[in-house]
Order: C-alpha cells, then structure tokens, then sequence
C-alpha cells in the first residue's frame, strides 16, 4: 500500500506540476519552438519529475534515496555504452530515413534548416545556408562532436531532471513487475507527461495531435533501452547520460536528408521506430543468448538485486 501511495503521490504531483507551468506558460501567450520562452519552458519541464521525487522521498516519507535509487556516480563500461548508443541510432535512422518516399539525401546537411521553414524568414534561411557551406568540415560532424560533449555535461544534468523520476524512483516502484511490464508502463507514462510540449508543436510541429501518440510510442520504444543501462550500470546517472546524449544528437537523423515531415523522417519518426525495434531485438539476442544475463525475461526486483 506504502509503494502505491508513493506513486500515485510522485504520479499526481509531476502531472499537476508540470501541466500547471505549461498551461501558465500557454495563457500568457507561450508559443512553440523556436523562442527562448519555450527553450526555458521545456528546461524547467525537466526538472519537474526530479523535484517531486524530492518531495515524495525526502520531505514526506524520509528516505535515504542514493542506494534506493542507484544515485551511483561510479563509472563502469556501460556508462560509455549510454554515451555512444544514440549516435548510432541517429545515424542509422538518416540511413532508414532514405527508404520512405519523398525523402532524399542531402550533402549539404541544410536538413534541419528545411525543418525551421515556418519559424525562420527565408533571409534568415539563406543566411544559415550560406554559414553551413563556409564551415571547414562537414556539419554532421561538427553536430556529433558537440552532441557528443554535450551528452555527458549540459544535456545530461538537464536529463537527470526526468530520469531520477523515471529510471530511479519509478524503477524502485515498480520492481515487482518484469522488465516489458515495467518498460511499457513507464513508457506510456513518460510519453504522455510530453503532451503539453507536444501540443504546442515539440517534436512534430507539422502534427501536434499525431506527435502525441507517436511520442507516447516513442517513448515506449525507448524505454526498455533505459532501463537496461541504469541495471548494468547499477546508477540512474548512466540513464541520463544515454537520455542526454540522444537529446544532443537527434538532428543528425534529419540535418543530411531532404523533405518527408516529422511523421515520415527523423528518430522521432517512423524511421526511428523501425530503428528502435532492430535494437530492441538486438538487445534480445545479446542479453537472452550472449550474455545470458536474462534481464528482458525476468522481474525487475530480480536484475536489480542481484547487482
């Protein structure tokens, strides 16, 4: 009943919270991406899971949380894993991308400029354009480099404001469950807490009401990914790293390809979900076979105890 409790508590707090300041945000004339007002809307959004875990764990119920929710900062080989994973499934989504009709490689790598198209003039296009062509090497590796960088610093303690919510107070909660279960109820609740964001067109601006699905499938999809890293790794600060690391270097499944929309390009796309299914049945084969460490067939209390 206490674990129930905790849950439904962290559960209503991080919706009442964050669908408050995003509504507050819209009815004071908040508009989607491409301003500094969202930029620091969907920033503070990310924290908000973290905060009410605070809440629950610390200020009402008094617990010790760094072993509880594997607040482990010790580094280990999954850690680089985290680290290097979604530049591959970046990469491998630009080449998928290329198989849905009307999408087309694009050497210049403008792709995400051609994205920008309704918030940008065409000046300000052109302009970029022009800067893109005058750069040393090749934007995508310019956009990896970074993603790179930014994956284990910024974007990681940005992402660690959700995954001690979502892979470390969540993944305690619900370790009675088996590893899909827990992947798919997680998952779903993750994907749904995005839909403020998605609405005002985060991730699919050209369909905010399909992205919201979508993002709930995606997320879905990305889950079992987490949870895999933060048990190997035994800390949810691995999760964050892999979390962080795929917000950096996302665009690189877009910036070297041309037309298709957000339904039909990108990792967030359909191509990013045929992506994610090969993986997760290459995860599969390398846990059930090579590793033989069982965790996708077994009760997440067992794989977390046992490690």
């Amino acid at each position: 009943m206490r674990t129930c409790n905790k849950t439904t508590l962290f559960l209503i707090l991080t919706f009442l919270i964050s669908f408050s300041i995003a509504g507050i945000y819209k009815l004071f004339g908040g508009t989607g991406p491409g301003n500094i007002g969202f930029t620091i809307l969907g920033s503070a959004y990310m924290f908000v899971p973290t905060i009410c875990v605070l809440i629950v764990e610390k200020l009402i119920h008094k617990e010790k949380i760094k072993h509880r929710l594997l607040l482990s900062f010790k580094p280990n080989r999954w850690f680089l894993v985290a680290w290097l994973f979604m530049p591959v499934v970046a990469f491998s989504t630009l080449g998928i991308s290329l198989i849905f009709p009307g999408v087309s490689y694009n050497a210049e790598m403008t792709g995400m400029l051609d994205r920008l198209a309704s918030i940008l003039t065409p000046e300000e296009i052109e302009k970029a354009k022009l800067s893109l062509q005058a750069l040393p090497i090749s934007y995508l590796w310019i956009v990896l480099i970074q993603g790179l960088f930014a994956g284990i610093t910024i974007n990681a303690l940005f992402a660690f404001g959700e995954e001690l919510g979502w892979r470390g107070f969540l993944l305690r909660q619900f370790q009675h469950m088996s590893f899909v279960h827990a992947s798919l109820v997680i998952g779903f609740i993750w994907g749904i807490w995005h839909t403020p964001l998605i609405l005002m067109g985060h991730n699919y601006p050209q369909h905010p009401q399909i992205g919201v699905l979508m993002m709930v499938v995606w997320c879905i999809l990305l889950t079992p990914f987490h949870l895999y890293i933060t048990i190997k790794a035994k800390s949810v600060i691995a999760a964050a790293i892999l979390h962080g690391t795929l917000n950096a270097t996302a665009v690189i499944s877009i910036i070297g390809i041309s037309g298709g929309n957000d339904i039909t390009s990108g990792i967030t796309g359909l191509p990013g979900f045929i992506v994610l299914f090969v993986f997760l049945f290459i995860l599969f084969v390398y846990d059930r076979y090579i590793n033989n460490d069982n965790i996708l067939t077994t009760s997440i209390n067992n794989s977390v105890e046992c490690r």
